[in-house]
């Protein structure tokens, strides 16, 4: 595989339509908004779904979903302890599991190490950097009383109706920003052809990823935006460059409803020219 030499940043743009698209546990799994109303999806949301589409893309992941598990495991420590067992240095250790999965070399893992009997934690630093995913405008979070009908036990009665609530955001654009940093793509093995993989991921963020809360369709990547820097250290900051993709409403009177309710407009630094996807 081909080294990464060439420092990344990128951004995309995603739409949420009346879904749920990062609930809140600690609020009654209402989706994620800051104090001033604006949605968030959390960095750990979105590096989940990046997994999920690694897996569906035939790569070998190490932080599985129940539901997706494939090798049988039923644990991150058996998972890498089958991996790993007899490698005495911690060294080895980080080669042998960066080589394995894409996502430990991607975006870091720790794990518990005791080759040595020291009981020490080995830590991978990823390369691969997301921020959480912040909508452009506040937005309108509706509920909606529901009933579910739930049969505890066979039999010939009838199941007890239960009352439940759904959450959702009626619209909401949100900007969602990441790097890949070259440095540290060296220590793990982060290669090219990986970073392709991340970019196909990001394209393609929702597929297979429809529930009740997230219908089919009602998450959506607008564009993708993806610089190549074309040095190690990149030509600007990832700040400077995330600041390139402008998002405003076309009418700061009215509460926008759709993607087409805003004006997006990209600029350009010299030299560093962004590659424009369209997502799925």
């Amino acid at each position: 595989m081909a080294k990464l030499e060439s420092k990344i940043d990128f951004v995309a743009l995603v739409s949420v339509t009346r879904a749920n698209g990062n609930g809140d546990p600690l609020d009654g799994n209402r989706p994620r908004t800051d104090y001033n109303g604006f949605g968030e999806i959390s960095d750990v949301c979105i590096k989940r779904k990046i997994r999920n589409r690694m897996q569906d893309l035939g790569n070998e992941i190490f932080v599985q979903s129940d539901d997706r598990c494939t090798d049988g495991y039923k644990s991150l420590s058996e998972r890498a302890a089958a991996t790993t067992r007899g490698i005495k240095s911690q060294d080895e250790y980080v080669h042998v599991v960066c080589e394995k999965w894409i996502d430990v070399r991607s975006f870091g893992q720790v794990f518990a190490f005791k080759g040595d009997k020291s009981g020490v934690s080995v830590g991978v630093r990823g390369p691969v950097s997301i921020h959480q995913a912040v909508s452009v405008s506040p937005v309108e979070v509706d509920s909606m009383q529901i009933t579910k009908s739930v049969n505890s036990e066979p039999g010939d009665k009838k199941g007890s109706d239960t009352m439940g609530t759904k959450h959702f955001v009626r619209f909401g654009l949100y900007k969602l920003k990441g790097s890949i940093n070259v440095q540290l793509a060296e220590k793990t093995g982060f290669s090219r052809e990986d970073a392709d993989v991340i970019k196909d991921c990001l394209r393609t963020l929702f597929l297979n990823d429809a529930s009740s809360a997230r219908p089919e369709g009602s998450m959506e990547v607008v564009k993708l935006y993806w610089w190549d820097h074309g040095c190690k250290d990149g030509k600007y900051s990832s700040a400077k460059v995330h600041r390139l993709v402008h998002v405003e409403p076309k009418d700061p009177a009215v509460t926008p409803s759709c993607v087409e309710d805003y004006n997006i407009t990209l600029e350009e630094l010299p030299g560093l020219t962004a590659e424009v996807i369209d997502g799925v």
